[in-house]
């Protein structure tokens, strides 16, 4: 194969594996809030989103490899993250309020009753 057949063939690849980690990106961000948002399994859609969160921190604003002018920006966006993760540890130790369909389940199930998700 010619180099430019072979740099094509690359690009589409890599075109391919960005949009497969688009597509999980949207899936847990949106899938997580939203089952934080209803308090459906919540411990896990936080530790999902903690785990992903932490993860894009690091792959994403790694202020420690880049430029001198570009380290603030990073640093705030990476901390930023840094904060939020800890916010959903809390709420992945902690678990779902009284209002939240997690919630519900837990008193229908004392009270013996049975709440269809």
């Amino acid at each position: 194969m010619t180099s430019s057949v072979q740099n094509t063939l690359s690009l589409v690849g890599r075109a391919a594996a960005a949009q497969l980690g688009a597509v999980i990106a949207i899936v847990a961000e949106v899938g997580g809030g939203l089952a934080l948002l209803a308090g459906f399994v919540t411990r896990i859609a936080a530790l999902v989103l903690a785990i992903f969160t932490l993860a894009a921190s690091v792959l994403f604003h790694n202020y420690w490899g880049i430029p001198a002018e570009q380290v603030m920006v990073q640093q705030l966006m990476f901390f930023k993250n840094i904060a939020v993760v800890g916010g959903l540890l809390v709420l992945a130790a902690h678990g779902a309020g009284a209002f939240s369909l997690d919630g519900k389940r837990a008193v229908a199930s004392r009270a013996g009753m049975r709440l269809s998700a």
